[in-house]
């Protein structure tokens, strides 16, 4: 088996594993905890390739890091509201 597949395999039963208790206590069930588990690792994902770009940006033109910093603010805010709204819906 392809070593991605594995990890990424390992990574889900280890998610589904570590989720168990809390679907088990808010009588929910799995659904609603891998929507809210999903939505933070999306914005996680989302947030650090904003960041990546953003610093690649500031070294290719200096002068535009003011605007950069502010567009990249603004990008993770809007991620973040949807991360909070998704964990607030999942509840």
């Amino acid at each position: 088996m392809n070593r991605v597949v594995r990890t990424f395999l390992w990574t889900v039963g280890l998610f589904l594993v570590m989720v168990a208790p809390a679907a088990a206590q808010d009588g929910g069930g799995i659904p609603k905890v891998l929507a809210a588990g999903l939505a933070v690792i999306g914005a996680g994902l989302g947030i650090g390739l904003i960041g990546k770009a953003s610093v690649e940006s500031v070294a290719r033109q200096p002068e535009a890091s003011n605007t950069i910093q502010i567009f990249m603010i603004i990008t993770a805010a809007l991620i973040e509201g949807l991360a909070f709204f998704v964990a607030i819906i999942s509840r």
